[in-house]
């Protein structure tokens, strides 16, 4: 498949649709459930998992079937920090038994892994540049008119009145 990937219409209604290009009404339904933390991630990427997951479910993001995802966003979090930590504790430059000079291996970790979290994050919408192109849009008001012509909510309703 060439071009740009597709976006989940999820995120096309989070975003909003700037190309007014159709939506999916047929793209599988993914249960909203909160996905739990998996198990073999470390310490520090438990934490950014705790820190990020219940925010990311609330606003709608965040399935069960993102977990690896976010996984893998959370692990890549957890090996920079280490890689910087262990930066500080070496030298940038190391020399070598054979006199020449080598960049530290830590600052090869720590440059991949902060170049796979950004990946991530721009997933998630959550890079600062992505997260200009959110828009959040907070549950509707069911009316008591709902299911009336097929319309679930007011703003349903008031779109196909204003698309006459």
């Amino acid at each position: 498949m060439r071009g740009r990937k597709p976006k989940p219409t999820r995120l096309k209604l989070i975003e909003g649709n700037p190309g007014k290009r159709p939506l999916n009404p047929h793209e599988p339904q993914v249960p909203t459930k909160a996905p739990t933390c998996p198990s073999h991630l470390n310490p520090t990427a438990k934490a950014e998992w705790k820190r990020l997951a219940s925010d990311l479910h609330r606003l709608g993001i965040l399935t069960e079937m993102d977990r690896a995802v976010l996984a893998a966003y959370c692990q890549a979090y957890g090996r920079w920090v280490e890689a910087e930590r262990k930066l500080k504790e070496t030298p940038l430059l190391i020399k070598l038994p054979s006199g020449y000079i080598q960049q530290s291996p830590w600052l090869a970790i720590a440059n991949k892994q902060l170049e796979l979290m950004h990946k991530y994050l721009a997933e998630f919408g959550l890079s600062p540049a992505s997260r200009t192109r959110v828009e959040v849009r907070m549950p509707q008001k069911t009316s008591k008119f709902a299911g009336l012509l097929g319309r679930d909510s007011e703003s349903e309703w008031m779109e196909m009145r204003n698309e006459r």
